[in-house]
């Protein structure tokens, strides 16, 4: 089953060693089989998150309200597409801040949550490459990591690839090896999250009874594991 990933270059320029090696896995995404597209944000005007979702968690919504920029064409993309592989350049041990003002508006994607019970983008796939001069590249995937988990993105094993170096990115073998295997993976996982079609999250539980099992479970154990037993064990364990 063939899947779509989109490629979106988080960099302010063309040509360096984060756009290098996104290259490098739109190869390999392409290579498995997978239709492949790649966007360069900083060709587009992405404002700001206006913050409506503290006012009023109803307020944020998709298509974002902010309406007069380029946000919501390219949100589009991110929901007709299976997978999405995100490259930028490392900024003071963060992503670049056009790939900030984009991710804090793909709130509104996240929060249809609350609307109709399901993320727009609930069981796609995401992959990432960070390159910079210095540190910070395992900073910025880590949080990457986090966001895009958070907004429903399936994380697959061989997901991600770094440089921090300011040697070219293509001389890193390492690099290209992580960034190649991770379009093959990025590709497979969504072939495979294409057949699953129940939300990865729901509100559909009983919670009172969730919370009595685990008041009951904690009872039990706090009963079993007092303050002086635990002195106890402690007095006979050897070091």
């Amino acid at each position: 089953m063939s899947a779509k990933i989109l490629f979106i270059d988080a960099s302010a320029r063309k040509g360096g060693n984060s756009t290098k090696l996104m290259y490098v896995a739109e190869l390999g995404a392409r290579k498995r089989g997978c239709e492949t597209e790649i966007i360069y944000l900083k060709d587009h005007k992405i404002k700001p998150c206006a913050g409506c979702v503290s006012d009023d968690i109803m307020a944020c919504k998709f298509p974002c309200v902010i309406d007069d920029d380029d946000f919501n064409s390219l949100a589009r993309k991110l929901i007709e597409s299976d997978g999405v592989v995100i490259a930028t350049p490392v900024y003071w041990y963060m992503v670049s801040g056009i790939m900030k003002n984009f991710i804090d508006r793909l709130t509104s994607l996240e929060n249809m949550l609350f609307h109709t019970g399901k993320s727009l983008v609930d069981g796609k796939v995401a992959a990432f490459i960070a390159t910079g001069s210095d540190t910070g590249t395992s900073m910025t995937i880590a949080y990457l990591m986090d966001v895009f988990n958070s907004f429903g993105y399936h994380i697959p094993p061989w997901s991600l690839a770094y440089h921090h170096s300011i040697d070219d990115s293509l001389d890193n073998g390492f690099a290209v090896y992580d960034s190649y295997n991770l379009g093959i993976n990025v590709c497979r996982a969504a072939e495979i999250m294409k057949k699953e079609k129940e939300p990865w999250y729901s509100f559909e539980y009983d919670l009172n009874e969730i919370k009595n099992y685990a008041k009951r479970m904690a009872e039990r154990d706090g009963k079993n594991d007092s303050l002086e037993k635990r002195i106890e064990k402690a007095k006979g364990d050897e070091c």
